[in-house]
C-alpha cells in the first residue's frame, strides 16, 4: 500500500526534502504558533495516545508532548528520512524514546487498530496525500469509515492546520493554478488548489470547528484552515 500510494523517491530527494523542512520552516512556524497553541490546548495533558499523520520533522510535538505530559505518540510519514529529525524533536521536548514511535506509512492506510488513539494531528499534510477522500473519508467502500475516524476512540479529536485554495476569481487562486504542477514536483506532491476544508467538513465527523485565516508570509501557500473535528 505504501509503495503504490507513495512510490519511493531517490534517497537524495527524500533527504533534501526532510532537511529543508527541518531547517526552512521556522518563519512559517512562528506565524502559525498562535493558531496551533489554541487548538493543541485541547489535547495537551489530556490525551494519552496521539497519532500524527505527516509528522515530518516534528514541529508540533512541543505543543502536546512536552512537560512530561505522559502522552504516547505515533508519528506517520511516507518519507523515511524524516525519522531522525522527528526523533530529535521528540527528545528536545522531553518525550521519552519509549513514548515515541515513527512509522513509515501513509495517511490513506494507517497501520493502527480501530479506536486506538485519543487524538489525530495533521498539519500541512492533506495537501500531499494522494487521495484525500481515502485518507479522510473511505478506506474501503464497504466500511464507510474514514481512516482518521477509524483509529479515533469515540469522542476523539482530529486537530488540523491546512493550506487551501484561494477564493475563485482572485489573483491568489489564479497563481495557485499556474504554480500547482511545479509545486507538486518540488514539494513531494503538495497541491496548492485543494479545497481541504470542504473535505474535512464532509468527512462525517459529529462536529467540526473550522476557521480560515490568511498567513501573510506564506504567499501562495495560503489561505489556511485550522480547527478541531470530533468523532
Amino acid at each position: 500500500m505504501l509503495n503504490s500510494i507513495h512510490p519511493p523517491r531517490p534517497d537524495w530527494y527524500e533527504e533534501l526534502y526532510a532537511s529543508a523542512l527541518d531547517m526552512g520552516m521556522k518563519s512559517y512556524e512562528a506565524q502559525v504558533a498562535g493558531y496551533k497553541s489554541l487548538i493543541f490546548a485541547n489535547v495537551r495533558g489530556k490525551a494519552e495516545t496521539v497519532l500524527e499523520i505527516g509528522i515530518g520533522a516534528g514541529p508540533n510535538l512541543k505543543y502536546y508532548a512536552s512537560d512530561n505530559s505522559g502522552v504516547r505518540v505515533f508519528g506517520i510519514d511516507p518519507n523515511k528520512k524524516m525519522e531522525k529529525y522527528a526523533q530529535a524533536a521528540a527528545l528536545n521536548v522531553g518525550l521519552p524514546p519509549a513514548d515515541f514511535k515513527f512509522i513509515h506509512a501513509v495517511a490513506e492506510a494507517l497501520p493502527l487498530p480501530d479506536a486506538s488513539v485519543d487524538a489525530v494531528v495533521g498539519t500541512l499534510v492533506l495537501c500531499s496525500v494522494k487521495d484525500v477522500n481515502m485518507a479522510l473519508k473511505e478506506r474501503l467502500m464497504l466500511r464507510k469509515s474514514t481512516e482518521v475516524m477509524r483509529v479515533l476512540k469515540p469522542g476523539g479529536l482530529y486537530l488540523f492546520v491546512e493550506h487551501v485554495a484561494g477564493k475563485d476569481g482572485t489573483i491568489t487562486r489564479f497563481v495557485q493554478g499556474v504554480l500547482d504542477p511545479l509545486q507538486q514536483t518540488v514539494s513531494d506532491g503538495c497541491h496548492l488548489t485543494r479545497t481541504t476544508g470542504k473535505y474535512i467538513s464532509e468527512a462525517g465527523f459529529s462536529d467540526v470547528d473550522l476557521n480560515m485565516v490568511f498567513v501573510p508570509n506564506a504567499y501562495f501557500v495560503s489561505p489556511h484552515v485550522y480547527g478541531i473535528a470530533c468523532k
